[in-house]
């Protein structure tokens, strides 16, 4: 592998609403652990991810982070343009400042949104242009991420595509190792 997809829950859909949000930490723990796990054994070269506020711009954020250590690049790609102009003020400019630090950014639309078949192309090219997906979802517990989850699935009955998951459980492990690790520091 070396072109990795990385997606999933929404921040409202896990109830996280600003960045000092302990979950956050946890969440970006987990991926640091598996994405360093890719890196130190040569298996990753990009991290391909939207834009979407949550999983994506976390791990968006984390991967540049990484950059520093690790010869990876970053890319993030939206479905369309204008992706975040109707987001408030301060997201766009989390937004903005992410796109400028990745190594490529682009939409894989030139238009402003106008159906739903640019996020069903969004969708595809994200299958075509990676060799797998790493994602932060529940099937117990559905939300957008779900139409990912569904067309990965699918492209797996004809192709080798690997997906891996983090589940609500392997985030329940993490926080209960996070939480018995700060006990032991005290």
């Amino acid at each position: 592998m070396q072109r990795l997809w990385i997606t999933g829950y929404r921040n409202f859909e896990l109830n996280t609403f600003n960045d000092q949000d302990p979950k956050i930490k946890i969440i970006k723990n987990v991926l640091q652990t598996r994405l360093v796990n890719l890196l130190e054994n040569g298996q990753l070269d990009w991290v391909i991810t939207g834009a979407n506020l949550g999983i994506e711009q976390w791990a968006c954020e984390l991967a540049i982070v990484l950059r520093k250590k690790y010869p990876l690049r970053v890319s993030i790609i939206t479905p369309y343009e204008g992706f975040a102009h109707r987001w408030n003020e301060t997201n766009q400019t989390k937004f903005i400042n992410l796109t400028q630090q990745v190594d490529f950014f682009a939409s894989t639309s030139n238009q402003a949104y106008y159906d739903a078949v640019q996020l069903r192309n969004y969708q595809n090219f994200m299958l075509l242009h990676t060799d797998a997906a790493l994602m932060v979802y529940d099937a117990e517990y559905p939300g957008k991420a779900k139409y990912d989850y569904d067309l990965i699935r699918n492209y797996q009955q004809t192709t080798s595509y690997p997906l891996e998951l983090i589940d609500f459980y392997d985030l329940q492990d993490a926080a209960e190792e996070y939480r018995d690790q700060e006990k032991n520091q005290f």
